[in-house]
């Protein structure tokens, strides 16, 4: 089984997220931790886990520069030797039991091609966090296999708890079948544009078990896109996205084109309602 953890000037947490996976009940892995050009002390934190333990890699493109998530995820991959790939990134942790369950549950469930659960969003690693800790709705009964496109039109409603990077384990071979990340897309969405290619093509089993904490703080690549306004762009780009790919000959699916069609129309109306209500508040405070 190989973890891929991808950092960029992640020092703050990436320690705590490399013992979360050295504390793993299952003890057959390697981590690969690769680097996007960081600048703070990440890879010397990655390289000490390194020298400790024999498991740890770091990785490092070529130029060493920054590349964005979704090409860095891809450097992981091409040098992934398990038969199963999760990821944890920097400012996340996984639950001791994780690696153990999944497996388990691929053992049980031999044509799955994914399995994830719960992510907790994690707001208490903070002591004086403004929220707290909860769980999403998964939008369907756990503990059991579904096939395409039941997850896939779950992704595209975008209220319920989906996969996350953090949460799921993948068979190798289905990744590299859908062709890994989308290196267009350099952070917001990168993940579910890789997720919904997983989930238009292959059975997933779903948990109810939580494996996963997703941390939530002030420089998280979510926080500071919703703070530059920029979500509501990044999710119509993936939504074109999955639109390009189900037009490509063999995927076209009549049902699935007209959910993400139905998606996008909704998604631009609230757009041009948000730009006119941002803009009118310009206006106003001249």
């Amino acid at each position: 089984m190989t973890g891929i953890t991808i950092v960029y000037n992640g020092a703050t947490y990436l320690d705590e997220a490399i013992r979360s996976v050295r504390a793993q009940t299952f003890r057959d892995w390697e981590l690969l931790i690769v680097d996007d050009g960081s600048t703070d002390t990440s890879r010397e934190i990655a390289g000490c886990h390194a020298v400790e333990d024999a498991r740890i890699r770091l990785v490092e493109h070529p130029d060493r520069r920054n590349h964005g998530m979704s090409a860095t995820r891809n450097i992981g991959l091409s040098q992934a030797k398990g038969t199963y790939v999760g990821f944890l990134d920097a400012d996340d942790v996984w639950l001791p039991t994780k690696i153990e369950d999944q497996l388990t549950a691929f053992g049980e469930n031999p044509e799955s091609a994914m399995v994830y659960g719960r992510t907790l969003i994690w707001h208490s690693w903070e002591v004086a966090s403004v929220g707290e800790d909860f769980f999403y709705e998964l939008g369907v009964a756990p503990n059991r296999m579904y096939a395409p496109p039941v997850l896939f039109r779950n992704l595209l409603r975008n209220v319920y708890q989906t996969p996350t990077t953090c949460n799921a384990l993948i068979r190798r071979s289905a990744v590299e079948e859908v062709g890994g990340f989308d290196e267009s897309f350099t952070a917001m969405f990168e993940d579910q544009t890789f997720f919904a290619k997983l989930l238009l093509k292959f059975p997933v089993f779903v948990s109810d078990h939580c494996w996963a904490k997703y941390r939530q703080h002030a420089h998280s690549s979510s926080t500071l896109s919703g703070a530059a306004d920029a979500d509501a762009d990044a999710h119509l780009r993936y939504l074109q996205s999955v639109r390009r790919y189900l037009l490509q000959p063999g995927r076209r699916r009549a049902g699935d084109l007209l959910a993400v069609q139905r998606t996008l129309i909704t998604r631009r109306s609230r757009g041009l309602a948000h730009r006119a209500k941002h803009h009118l508040a310009l206006r106003r405070n001249r």
